[in-house]
C-alpha cells in the first residue's frame, strides 16, 4: 500500500513558477513509475508528466513540454513537478499517481487507469 501526499500548489500570476512535491509512504517507492495528472473544472483528468523508477525516462504532455520538468528523489520518496512559464490554462487540481506493474511506454504511461495509487490533489491557480 502506498499513500501519496501532494503539496506546493497555490495562486501565481501568469508567467510565474511553482514547484509541486509528492511524498510517498510505504516501501519500494524506487520501483514505482510516478506521474502527475491534472483536472480543470468541468474537464476530464489529463496526463501531465511521468518518470520511470530510475529517472532515466520521462514523458510529457505536449501542452507542458519545455515548461514543466518532472524529477524524483528516491532517497526522499518524493517526486517533483517544476512548473515554469505558467499560463491560465494550467489552472487545475494536480494529482500525483503511482504504478509498478505497467511497462514504461508512452501510450500506457499516459493512461489514467494504469495507476494504482493517487494523492488527494493540490490546487494550482494561474491568474492572467
Amino acid at each position: 500500500q502506498v499513500q501519496l501526499v501532494e503539496s506546493g500548489g497555490g495562486l501565481v500570476q501568469a508567467g510565474g513558477s511553482l514547484r509541486l512535491s509528492c511524498v510517498a509512504s510505504g516501501r519500494s517507492f524506487s520501483s514505482y513509475t510516478m506521474a502527475w495528472f491534472r483536472q480543470a473544472p468541468g474537464k476530464e483528468r489529463e496526463f501531465v508528466a511521468a518518470i520511470n523508477w530510475s529517472a532515466g525516462s520521462k514523458y510529457y504532455a505536449d501542452s507542458v513540454k519545455g515548461r514543466f520538468t518532472i524529477s524524483r528523489d528516491n532517497a526522499k520518496n518524493t517526486v517533483y513537478l517544476q512548473m515554469n512559464s505558467l499560463k491560465s490554462e494550467d489552472t487545475a487540481v494536480y494529482y500525483c499517481a503511482a504504478d509498478r506493474h505497467t511497462q514504461f511506454l508512452p501510450k500506457a504511461t499516459m493512461a489514467r487507469n494504469v495507476y494504482d495509487y493517487w494523492g488527494q490533489g493540490t490546487q494550482v491557480t494561474v491568474s492572467s
